[in-house]
């Protein structure tokens, strides 16, 4: 698996665990949402994730997606 699917994975595994969250515990769970959001568009423009570059770090191959 490439380091782009399981960014994306995780990314959309956090969303719905936090929207999750936010139903059943306390809407205040709505702002990990934003978080995660808010990284991935900076990432589209920017080339920059963090979770890529330990990913990168650890071995893993990557893609055009991020730059390592």
């Amino acid at each position: 698996m490439s380091i782009e699917r399981i960014v994306l994975a995780f990314a959309g595994s956090v969303v719905l665990i936090s929207v999750i969250l936010a139903h059943f515990v306390s809407p205040w769970w709505l702002l990990l949402t934003l978080f995660v959001g808010a990284n991935l568009l900076q990432s589209a423009f920017t080339g920059f994730c963090p979770l890529a570059k330990i990913l990168a770090r650890l071995g893993l191959r990557g893609g055009t997606a991020f730059r390592n």
